[in-house]
Parts: C-alpha cells; sequence; structure tokens
C-alpha cells in the first residue's frame, strides 16, 4: 500500500464523519440560503472542527457563495472543499532541520504514543540517511528509558541514557555532546509532560532549553508537541495549555486512523496557528508520515 493510500486508510472514519454530516445537510437543504449554511456550521462543529473553526470556515464560505454568485449546492459543496483545503495550507508544515546536528525536542502528555512516535521518527529519519541519536529525557516516568532503548534498537540508533530519576536536563547535555562527537545529523529528545504541575514542568523544559542552546547554539531547533486525535478537542486543550510553557513549533498528531475525530487538525491550524509536522496513521513502523496538507485534504475527502 502507498503512502497516500495509506493517508486515505487512516482518514477513513474522519472523512465519513464529515462527509456524512455535510451530505446529510445538502440532502435537506437545496436552496443556498442562511439556513443552510448555519446547519453547516452545525455539521462541521458535530464533526469536531471545533465551535471556533467551524464559524471561521462557513464565514469564509459563505463570502466565496456571495462573491462567486453560486447558487448550486454541489458547487457550495465543492467550495466548502477548497475552504478546509485552504485553512490546511496556510501554515508551513516543513521540518527545519537544517543543521548537524539539528535537535528536536518532544513532549507530551502520558499515553499519547510520545515515546512510540520518537522510534518511528528515528526510523523516519534513518531511513532519509541521517545519522540520529536519541536522548531518553523522560526520567520520571516508569519504563519510559527501556522503551525508548527498543526502539533505538530496533530503529538501528544510539541512545543517550542516565538511571531512572537522573536529571534530565543532565541527559539532554550529555546527548548535546554525543550528537557532536559522533557526527549526528538530528538529536531526538524525549522528556516528560506533566500538565498537571505546570510550574515544575516549565522549569524543567526552560532548563534543558539552556543547555541546548549553551550546548549546541548554532543548531535548528524544532519543539514537537504529541497529541493523542481520538481525544478529540480535549487535544486542542492540551495543545492550548502546552503553548503557554513552551515554544511549540509543531505537532505531532497521533492515532488518527482509530478516530472520527481527525477534523482536530484543521482546528489546530486554524486556532493555534501551530503547524501538524507528523500524523500517525496506523501502528506499523512506518505509519508516522510527514504531515502534507494538500494530501491530507484529498484523503479527507476520498479523492486521488
Amino acid at each position: 500500500m502507498g503512502l497516500f493510500d495509506k493517508l486515505k486508510a487512516g482518514l477513513k472514519k474522519t472523512g465519513d464523519a464529515i462527509s456524512e454530516r455535510v451530505n446529510n445537510v445538502f440532502s435537506v437543504f437545496v436552496k443556498v440560503d442562511e439556513e443552510l449554511f448555519e446547519n453547516l456550521e452545525e455539521a462541521l462543529i458535530m464533526a469536531d472542527l471545533g465551535m471556533e473553526t467551524s464559524v471561521e470556515l462557513i464565514d469564509e464560505l459563505r463570502s466565496r457563495v456571495r462573491k462567486n454568485h453560486i447558487t448550486d449546492g454541489n458547487e457550495v459543496k465543492r467550495e466548502l472543499k477548497s475552504v478546509i483545503a485552504d485553512a490546511l495550507c496556510e501554515i508551513d508544515s516543513e521540518m527545519k532541520l537544517e543543521t548537524s546536528p539539528s535537535v528536536v525536542l518532544v513532549i507530551g502528555v502520558n499515553g499519547v504514543g510520545k515515546t512510540t512516535s520518537i522510534g518511528k521518527m528515528a526510523t523516519y529519519y534513518k531511513s532519509q540517511g541521517k545519522n540520529v541519536l536519541l536522548a531518553a529525557a523522560d526520567t520520571f516516568r516508569a519504563a519510559a528509558i527501556d522503551q525508548l532503548d527498543i526502539w533505538a534498537d530496533r530503529a538501528g540508533v544510539d541512545i543517550i541514557k542516565h538511571q531512572e530519576g537522573s536529571d534530565p536536563a543532565a541527559v539532554v547535555f550529555d546527548a548535546c555532546n554525543a550528537a557532536k562527537a559522533r557526527g549526528a545529523d538530528v538529536l531526538i529528545c524525549d522528556t516528560a509532560g506533566r500538565l498537571h504541575n505546570k510550574k515544575n514542568l516549565m522549569a524543567e523544559l526552560e532548563k534543558i532549553n539552556r543547555v541546548i542552546s549553551r550546548e549546541l547554539p548554532e543548531a535548528s531547533r524544532e519543539n514537537l508537541l504529541v497529541l493523542d486525535a481520538t481525544t478529540g478537542q480535549n487535544a486542542v486543550s492540551q495543545a492550548k495549555l502546552f503553548s503557554e510553557v513552551s515554544d511549540i513549533t509543531g505537532i505531532v498528531l497521533t492515532k488518527l486512523d482509530g478516530t472520527a475525530k481527525g477534523g482536530i487538525v484543521i482546528s489546530i491550524a486554524k486556532e493555534q496557528r501551530i503547524p501538524v509536522k507528523f500524523i500517525g496513521v496506523g501502528e506499523g513502523v512506518d505509519d508516522l508520515q510527514v504531515f502534507d496538507a494538500e494530501s491530507f485534504a484529498k484523503a479527507l475527502f476520498d479523492e486521488e
């Protein structure tokens, strides 16, 4: 199965949820009027795009319909697809890893698939011919270090680790120096994500960031937040909260294949202005895909 076919299969539940609700509206309302727009807005909200995003999208749709004097329902539906696709393409989702080494700092609460995503990311960059190094700086969660160690072995990359309970910044310090010494292209750092205590989390992330800035001052940086798509609008709330304690440059959205709530990709892009960098559309090691807005929009609406 090709990458696009995997993407389309992974987004089937989300695509069905959106298209079913939208199609139901068009099957009832044949006249292009305000009532149609109000019901389309409600359909998008029910498809987990969120209130703010749904209102903005329908406002844009309303504007385009009036500007282009569209009176046919099928044309309105096509225009809605275009509005959603354009919303996804507004933000540059390309990873900025221009230096060797570049640093990717990964955060996220327990259970979202953070460590697994790091392992798959390492596999992806290794397949691109990159020399990848992992840093096991989530030192407080039981078995987090062991789990990342297994992924490092599976991906065929090196890992820097300390004992459980060690200072995360000390792990990152050693990893930065190892990255320089071993000629690593990409250093991916796992970190803890304890939202219930934002003050401690902020202090820990600030300390880690200081270490990276001191040891690798010229390195390209990405701070990625891992979110579980199955949690819907709660994931959007997490993006807001983590943005308050760290400069988030991108989102890794996992478990899209297991949910009808993938519309939060649009919600995150519109409301948080944070680009989605990777999406998880399956359990396989190669099912973490680099996010491409145009392909996502086509797959969402089951188009080639």
